[in-house]
């Protein structure tokens, strides 16, 4: 079941940054039928935490489950279909490539391709308004 709160759909962003000794990367993938984004999901109501959710979300969809700590850092309205967003930095104990796909099971299963994004760079992705203004946003947190 969805959790809702005030008939707003409460989404969870897990958030895994890398430093490449310049600047910080965000992780991004590219969905075969959706274009570039972020991974994210519903938190469902047998979550624990937003941060449990967000180690959830991003064990379904893209097979990261080593993460060493979360800490969150923020709530975002997004202006989509009434979401609030729920930012939570996931650090991961392991290193990981610079690409990689993963198959997801997620609406019947598709491989997302994983990629980096350097923070500050122009969002000169193929993705819908809504990640890229996600992306600004998480620029805001992070830098």
């Amino acid at each position: 079941m969805k959790a809702r709160l005030r008939n707003r759909e409460v989404k969870v962003c897990p958030l895994v940054l890398r430093n490449d000794g310049e600047s910080f990367e965000l992780l991004l993938f590219e969905h075969p039928l959706a274009g570039v984004q972020l991974v994210k999901g519903t938190v469902e109501m047998s979550d624990d935490s937003l941060e449990s959710a967000a180690l959830r979300e991003l064990k379904e969809e893209s097979g990261i489950s080593s993460v060493s700590t979360t800490r969150y850092l923020s709530s975002w309205e997004s202006g989509y279909q009434n979401q609030l967003w729920h930012f939570v930095l996931c650090d991961v104990s392991e290193t990981l490539p610079a690409v990689w796909s993963f198959y997801t099971q997620d609406d019947g299963g598709h491989e997302f391709s994983f990629f980096w994004h350097k923070l500050g760079n122009p969002i000169n992705l193929k993705c819908h308004k809504l990640f890229s203004d996600a992306i600004k946003q998480v620029e805001i947190l992070c830098l």
